[in-house]
């Protein structure tokens, strides 16, 4: 048996705050405005995750409202969610996913980003794929205010 699936974030872009997109640090003058380290692509990896087992979404598992998640790393809850999958017995077979930003440019990092989500979801980097795209100067992206990740994800049971 195979499942499907989709994972969305977007956060809003503030001043003197870290970027961090797929794990990978990424020098800009400005980072999300999230309760956590508000990684766009890991949050977005996590719900398709999440969505493709019926577990629910981040929301649920990593509420902002939990001070114990102020600040997290947003591959350990990545990594939380990837065991649970395992657990109840799917594989990822892969990711493929898009992370939209006016600025910085992200082609430089897309194949660090897609080495390391496939280590954290335990699958050869060749099963994920990360592509970027531009607001094209329109809305929130594209005015810099905002970034935002969409991931499908393909599961398929162990049992099979």
């Amino acid at each position: 048996m195979f499942r499907v699936g989709l994972g969305h974030d977007t956060h809003r872009l503030i001043a003197q705050v870290p970027l961090v997109i797929g794990g990978i640090r990424i020098e800009h003058d400005r980072g999300p405005d999230a309760h956590s380290d508000g990684d766009v692509l890991l949050h977005a990896v996590t719900d398709a995750l999440l969505g493709a087992t019926g577990m629910g979404d981040i929301g649920e598992w990593f509420p902002d409202t939990d001070p114990q998640h102020a600040g997290a790393d947003s591959s350990v809850l990545l990594s939380q969610v990837v065991a649970e999958v395992h657990s109840r017995g799917w594989e990822v077979i892969n990711a493929d996913c898009i992370v939209f930003a006016q600025k910085p440019k992200l082609s430089p990092y897309k194949q660090a980003m897609a080495q390391r989500v496939a280590e954290l979801l335990e699958i050869p980097a060749d099963r994920v794929n990360v592509k970027a795209k531009t607001g094209e100067k329109v809305g929130p992206i594209g005015r810099e205010e905002a970034i935002a990740a969409e991931v499908v994800a393909l599961l398929q049971s162990r049992a099979e």
